[in-house]
């Protein structure tokens, strides 16, 4: 159902095409346009860019999130994007929610008439959590420290915007990159290698999705850590519950959006447990930035360097495999100082930083 946010604004239910070239294909590719315009308006990059063929999937639900889409015209223009995505693993209590704006639509209220309804729809919803990651360029606008006491972003307009409508900051995110050079490669074989040295009683085993069927438990297990173990502020993320068929899932959306998925893990050799695990994807063209994604230690295997021997070991094998992807871009909270050493240990440079934010809903 249309809802009329002014005498020139409206909010629009997106119907997602079967394919991503089938009707309504002109709606769908301009919600794909306003989508990746939208953020790099607020973030100067495009490596969050999405192809239709890429985004399709993941605007789809499963069985793990329920996702609906709203888009605002103006002027029968289409100038923002709305996505809700509520988790399962919690009886679906917790969604993400995100409103995205062209620049050229910024200050007009377009934010604040469509805000109530997309609230009022996750509420319906039996969402009772709301939760929202936002980047903050730096700005001369007053700080605004994360309540963990690591790191702060600038009270921006975003900022402002979320805080009048009743939003609390709970964590700041770092967003860094790795420039590929051939003495970054020489830095990261020396930290590889010293990192083998500590981690005696382990060895590395690598794959590209999908995940071979002898590692599927293993793998499963360490992402169900992940929804854990990982630091969460007050944010609520639930835990969630990762199993075969969740793995098949997973492995099943990188391949529909024509990404490839690199696995690296440790392997306890005297149990076979996998113990640790990193992740970096890229999309179909070669030449764009890669994406360095999950990374976790299992707490009992902690003090043995082995976040630092798969994510070298990883970013190594991913340059051979990927030598025309020039960058690698990740997140890390700004109190995984464990993580964050490492990441600058290995070479990665700090360029921005996220808030996350949650609303409580009565």
């Amino acid at each position: 159902m249309n809802i009329r946010l002014t005498d020139t604004a409206t909010l629009r239910p997106l119907v997602l095409p079967a394919r991503a070239d089938a009707a309504p294909s002109s709606v769908f590719d301009e919600y794909v346009n306003v989508r990746n315009r939208s953020i790099k308006d607020v973030t100067g990059r495009d490596d969050d860019e999405m192809t239709a063929r890429e985004l399709l999937p993941v605007l789809r639900s499963s069985a793990d999130m329920t996702k609906h889409q709203w888009y605002i015209t103006l002027d029968d223009e289409m100038v923002g994007v709305a996505p809700l995505n509520i988790m399962a693993d919690d009886g679906g209590r917790t969604a993400i929610l995100i409103i995205s704006l062209l620049r050229s639509a910024w200050g007009q209220g377009l934010g604040a008439a469509a805000l109530p309804h997309l609230e009022s729809a996750a509420h319906s919803a039996g969402v009772r959590r709301l939760l929202a990651w936002v980047e903050h360029p730096a700005s001369d606008d007053a700080p605004l420290t994360s309540p963990t006491g690591f790191g702060e972003i600038p009270t921006d307009h975003a900022a402002r915007f979320l805080l009048r409508h009743g939003y609390t900051l709970e964590q700041v995110e770092r967003v860094s990159t790795l420039t590929w050079s051939d003495p970054l490669v020489q830095r990261i074989r020396n930290l590889r290698a010293s990192a083998a040295d500590k981690a005696t009683g382990y060895r590395v085993i690598q794959w590209t999705l999908p995940t071979p069927s002898e590692h599927v438990a293993g793998y499963a297990w360490m992402k169900q850590h992940m929804s854990t173990d990982v630091p969460d502020a007050d944010l609520g993320m639930p835990a969630e519950k990762w199993d075969a068929e969740r793995i098949a899932r997973h492995d099943d959306r990188y391949a529909q959006r024509g990404n490839t998925v690199l696995v690296t893990a440790a392997q306890h050799i005297a149990t076979g447990e996998l113990c640790a695990y990193n992740e970096l994807s890229i999309g179909g063209d070669p030449t764009t930035v890669s994406h360095q994604e999950d990374t976790l230690v299992l707490s009992s295997h902690r003090g043995n360097r082995l976040g630092m021997l798969v994510k070298t070991a990883g970013l190594l094998t991913w340059r051979e495999q990927h030598p025309d992807s020039p960058t690698v871009i990740t997140y890390n909270a700004e109190e995984n100082r464990p993580m964050l050493d490492i990441n600058e240990a290995i070479g990665f440079a700090p360029i921005a930083y996220e808030g996350a934010w949650k609303k409580e809903l009565e």
